[in-house]
């Protein structure tokens, strides 16, 4: 901390002593001193590094302190100080176009992009969302009246087109065809009349009956279904969504 503050009091030293040498010196005299300066940061800024910035720093208080001794060259009055603020207002418009080429690098590095894709990177770019292969597994259909296992412990009760499985799920008006999806937590049993399917989810508890959809296969243990053997299949949550509508 106490390095900090002595830099800073040096460099406040400094600049005061610049300002009262500018200010004594003949405006004739200061001016061109500061022209070398504005010389040399257009021509070699870049080398300077650090010094740059206290040339920056020395232009823009030493034109104040030479405007203050041009007024005081012209007598002081009121026609010098206005003199000196029309030397100002055009000196610090062009002390600003300086600044802003100073710093047009910085502000190029600054507005560019981190990372510039190349035009055939982009035509070979994948658009959308990443797609995904579905294989299913298709359907394995036991008639009831034979006799049916169940995958999860004894066997499939089936009387009078009701369904009563092991666990305590009951199905009603259904047909003798029935099948497991894998590892048993799906029941599927074709409708005895409307020509539909009665699916039966056992990990959730829930019975849906939808007409006029085929079992297609099975994927990730959940149903897929198809109006008829040509149309695309559709998971069991998108066919439940287009009947609700």
């Amino acid at each position: 901390m106490t390095g900090e503050r002595l830099r800073t009091m040096r460099g406040w030293l400094a600049v005061a002593a610049w300002l009262v040498l500018l200010a004594l010196l003949p405006w004739w005299l200061g001016l061109p001193l500061l022209l070398a300066i504005a010389a040399i940061l257009l021509v070699s800024a870049e080398r300077l590094g650090s010094h740059a910035a206290m040339l920056r720093r020395g232009l823009r208080w030493g034109l104040a302190a030479a405007l203050f001794a041009l007024q005081r060259a012209l007598g002081g009055d009121a026609f010098a100080w206005g003199a000196a603020l029309l030397g100002g207002l055009a000196g610090y418009t062009l002390l600003a176009g300086l600044e802003a080429w100073l710093d047009r690098a910085r502000r190029r590095a600054a507005a560019a992009p981190a990372h510039v894709v190349e035009w055939p990177q982009l035509a070979m770019a994948p658009v959308g969302p990443p797609a995904a292969i579905i294989e299913l597994q298709p359907p394995h259909w036991h008639d009831a009246r034979q006799g049916v296992a169940d995958p999860r412990g004894g066997r499939v009760d089936f009387r009078a087109g009701t369904y009563r499985l092991a666990d305590g799920f009951v199905l009603d008006g259904a047909g003798p065809m029935c099948g497991f999806g894998p590892g048993g937590d799906w029941f599927v049993a074709a409708q005895a009349q409307a020509g539909g399917l009665l699916l039966c989810d056992r990990m959730h508890g829930r019975i849906h009956r939808v007409c006029g959809w085929q079992l297609y296969g099975w994927q990730g243990a959940q149903p897929w279904l198809a109006r008829d053997g040509h149309s695309a299949p559709l998971p069991l949550k998108e066919v439940l969504g287009l009947r609700g509508r």
